[in-house]
This record gives structure tokens, sequence and C-alpha cells, in this order.
């Protein structure tokens, strides 16, 4: 009974080869040049063919375990740690944390793999590829810099859901900021700001989205102003802002968000961080491993970045600034505030005149008249007007402006020791009964 030989693609090929070298159809020579071997191991594959037939060229590793095959041990001892310290990390962060943390000699694919079996992980369908016009990457680091907040749920439950900012570099693909904030707001995005301007300096450009602390969506009848508070400010500090059609334009730092989305919230697990203060805490060091990991080296070996000089005074150009103008009685009104302005000098010096009233995000309020200080007193407070809130920031502005807790009294507090009258305090109290009654008489 003859024997059923399976054989491959690249064993078949070789087979026919090896018939027509039998039949001397063709020299050991070209039959090397078709199957890219040496003549040596023409002869080899020859010989065998002769002696053992259409089975001595089929491979002798057949059926036959790898040699660099996964040990069980590490196998298992694997899967116990992606069920349970690593539950619900993506093959690539798990094999990051299986190698550095855990000393498991095996591959991202082997890991791939584990959680498939598993059921831990499924693939992703690939979705339909749409075609985007190709942007290269700037030159220069600090050429230009994206910049955009994700509100997520960054600590998985174990503190309230915040908002990251993040900036990165085009030119790099460099983390250069991170901060969780309560909102996307101009006070949060300042202090990020000024957080990188002092440590790496001024960019040459912000790229951003639409969003209404960069740019002003719809601008009010009668009002000239084409700026936002950060916009001014940065035009202020010489940084121009640019502001993305897409999201597809600003993919960069889009991508980096799902990243971030996907490895900060399990970093902090596993470091036990339960609170943004803590988490504010470690992003320095989050952003320098994350960092060697993905950064690339930039085209150019210059450094856009501009130094801090005398004239960025980032404590009163990062303050929200508006105009107003010095009424008869030297009043101002801002936010329904009327302040009364305090000057030694003649009062006809300052009537009509324009200063600039600026707030911090402690809420301190300062005047400005040509660059100086102006004293003040607070003349009046009007009721509260309804706020313009953008949608971005309406979830953060119900949580603030929500109706305070009640109080509750202290256990010595009057309330609970108060008694009740004279001739109450004499009645006796009933002997027996589930209900009684107090009489009046």
């Amino acid at each position: 009974m003859e024997k059923l030989v399976q054989m491959s693609q690249k064993e078949l090929s070789r087979l026919e080869i090896m018939q027509r070298l039998s039949k001397k159809q063709m020299s050991q020579k070209e039959a090397g040049e078709i199957l890219h071997l040496c003549t040596r191991q023409i002869k080899r594959l020859l010989k065998r063919y002769r002696k053992h037939g259409a089975a001595g060229l089929v491979s002798k590793h057949r059926g036959r375990k790898g040699n660099n095959r996964l040990s069980e041990s590490v196998k298992k001892q694997g899967l116990n740690l992606l069920k349970t310290k690593y539950q619900g990390f993506g093959p690539t962060l798990a094999h990051e944390k299986l190698v550095e943390k855990d000393k498991l000699q095996l591959s991202v694919e082997s890991v791939r793999k584990i959680m498939i079996e598993e059921d831990l992980w499924k693939p992703r369908k690939l979705k339909k590829i749409v075609t985007h016009q190709l942007r290269e990457r700037r030159a220069c680091f600090g050429e230009l810099v994206q910049i955009d907040g994700s509100p997520h749920d960054w600590f998985e439950g174990r503190a309230e859901s915040c908002v990251l900012l993040v900036f990165i570099d085009d030119a790099t693909g460099k983390l250069v900021e991170l901060q969780f904030v309560d909102s996307e707001s101009f006070f949060s995005y300042s202090q990020a700001a000024e957080n990188y301007f002092k440590r790496h300096g001024k960019p040459i450009a912000f790229y951003s989205d639409k969003h209404g602390v960069f740019r002003v969506n719809m601008p009010s009848a009668g009002k000239s102003d084409t700026l936002t508070q950060f916009g001014r400010a940065m035009q202020d500090l010489d940084i121009q802002i640019i502001c993305a059609n897409t999201p597809q334009a600003k993919g960069r730092v889009e991508r980096v968000i799902q990243t971030l989305q996907d490895r900060l919230p399990k970093e902090m697990r596993l470091l036990g961080i339960n609170s943004r203060e803590d988490g504010n805490a470690c992003l320095q060091k989050f952003m320098g491993d994350f960092n060697d990991r993905f950064a690339d080296e930039p085209r150019s070996s210059v450094d856009a970045h501009r130094k801090l000089t005398a004239k960025d005074d980032l404590v009163r150009i990062l303050t929200w600034q508006e105009a107003r103008t010095i009424s008869k009685n030297l009043t101002v009104q801002f936010e329904n505030v009327v302040y009364q302005i305090q000057t030694e000098r003649p009062t006809y010096t300052m009537r009509n005149a324009m200063i600039t009233v600026c707030v911090d995000a402690k809420q301190n309020v300062t005047l400005l008249y040509k660059g100086k200080f102006l004293p003040y007193t607070i003349f009046h407070k009007q009721a509260k007007q309804a706020e313009v809130v953008f949608a971005k920031d309406l979830n953060h502005t119900i949580k603030t402006k929500s109706a305070p807790v009640p109080h509750k009294p202290a256990p010595d507090h009057p309330w609970r020791t108060f008694s009740l009258s004279k001739k109450s305090r004499n009645v006796p109290a009933p002997r027996g009964g589930d209900i009684s009654i107090l009489e009046n008489g």
C-alpha cells in the first residue's frame, strides 16, 4: 500500500526540479538558480530524492515541537498575571509589564496569542481605510505643538472623572505637558502652558481644535474682538494659534490621547494612585517613560523654542483681561461688582479713562492703568444674572454650582437639647400600650 506524503508548495517545486534532474533535462547549476540554492545543496537534495523518493524532500522538522517554543511554566505564569494583576491590559502594554516588572521571557505575539485563546482580548476588525492628505511632520522641536483635552474616567472610579490636557510636539511626537484639570477652560490651559513654558520655552505655534478657548466661534453683535482670552495671551507672548478644521488634521494628538486612555489609567492602578493630586505628581515620570518608548528624532537638530524674557510677565499675561471705562465717580463695573477707585490725583484727570481689569485663577481682581496698579474698594455687588456656559463645560458648571449639602447640627447643638414647656414636662409618661394620648387639661 502506497504511503501518502504531504508536501508544501515549496517542496512540490523541489520535487519537480529533482525529477527533471534525474532525467537529465537540466543541469544542477540551472536547478540552483531556479530554487535559489547553491550547487552543493542541490546535490544533497538529489541524493535524498534518489534514496527515499518524494518523502526525502519533506522537511524533517514537520510534526516536531519547535526548539524556541514557549515553555508551559512561563505560559502558565503569564496567564495567571494576565488574569489578575494585568486584567484589562492590551497585548502590547501587558507584554511590556510582563517583561519589565516580572522578568518573563516571551514575545508580544505570544502574549497576544494567549490572550486570544483565553478570551481576554478580541482582535479588532479592520476599519475601512479612509485616505487623508498626508502632512509631513515639522522639522524642528518646538516649531508646532498640538494641544487638546480629554474628559475620561482616568482613575477608573477611584476618584472623580476629570480632563487631561495633552501637549505633544509635532516634530518628535514627544509629550511636553500633561495635567489633570476640572475642565477645558482658559485658566486650566494657561496653567498647563505656563508649566510648559518654564520647562522648555515658548514654541512657535499651538495647533488646536475649534474650542471656544482658542477661537471666537460666535462673535457678539457690535463687538470687533476676534481673539479669545487665551488667544490674546498667546499673542502677547508671540505664539501663533492655528485651529484645525477636522480631528484628522490634528491626528497626532488624537491618536496619543487614545493611547493615554489605555495606558495611563492602568499605570496609575499599578502605582496605587487614587487622587488627582497624586496623579499630577506622577505625570512627569510617566512622560519620560512614554517619550523614551515612542518619541522620534526630529529632522533638524535646531530647538525652535524661545526663552522667556523680562517682557514675558506670565503672572500678568495669563490672566483674564477686559477693558473698562472709568465713570465720572471713578467707579468701574465688572462681573456685577462696582469697584471704587482710590486715588490722590484730581478726579477729573481719570474720568472716561480706559483701564484693564485682570482676574487670576484664584479670582483675585487687579486694575491696571497705563501698566500700573490702581487701588480700589468694592462699592456694590449686584445680583448675578444667567451665565453663558460652553457645552464641554456644562457638567463641571452644574457640579460646582449645585445646591450645598444641608448642614447637620452637632450632637451638643442647642436645637438637640431643646426641652418642652414646663406644663408638658410635668405630664407623666404612659405606663403601657403602643399608643399614648396627651390630653390638655
